[in-house]
């Protein structure tokens, strides 16, 4: 090689030719782009997985740790149904079966923590006979004794 450029050569090579130095610009920038996209599909994936976990917490669903759950198994083992499942009940509103099961606890507990020879207010105290709750009260005592 005679190291003369062909008259037929361009005097001024494309910008994804490498140099003769060997630094290729080209490449560097693709690989900033591979990169950079990487992380914004995982970004989005990340995002994505966790929709249905964001729309229970948003709306302050009473099954939010079944939906979190449930998204978690489905990233661990891959199963989509898992995550098709959280999203389906993150969707829906549960009834609240238990506020007003705590209500009939604690009413219950109040009526039973209530002193035994007392009589109750209300409609229930004309109807109930004033000499009957006196004498029950000590076999009642009796019995939680033994028990």
């Amino acid at each position: 090689m005679n190291g003369q450029m062909h008259p037929a050569a361009p005097h001024h090579p494309p910008f994804f030719v490498p140099g003769a130095d060997g630094a290729d610009t080209f490449m560097v920038v693709m690989g900033i782009f591979l990169v950079a996209t990487i992380f914004w599909v995982g970004t989005l994936y990340w995002k994505l997985h966790s929709l249905p976990e964001r729309m229970a917490h948003k709306t302050h669903k009473l099954q939010f740790e079944i939906v979190a759950v449930l998204g978690l198994i489905s990233l661990f083992t891959h199963e989509h149904i898992f995550w098709v499942a959280g999203l389906l009940l993150a969707m829906i509103d549960l009834p609240d079966f238990g506020t007003p099961m705590r209500s009939i606890a604690d009413s219950v507990g109040r009526i039973a923590d209530a002193t035994p020879g007392a009589r109750p207010a209300g409609p229930e105290a004309d109807s109930a006979p004033a000499g009957n709750s006196g004498a029950s009260a000590p076999a009642t005592e009796e019995v939680h004794r033994h028990a």
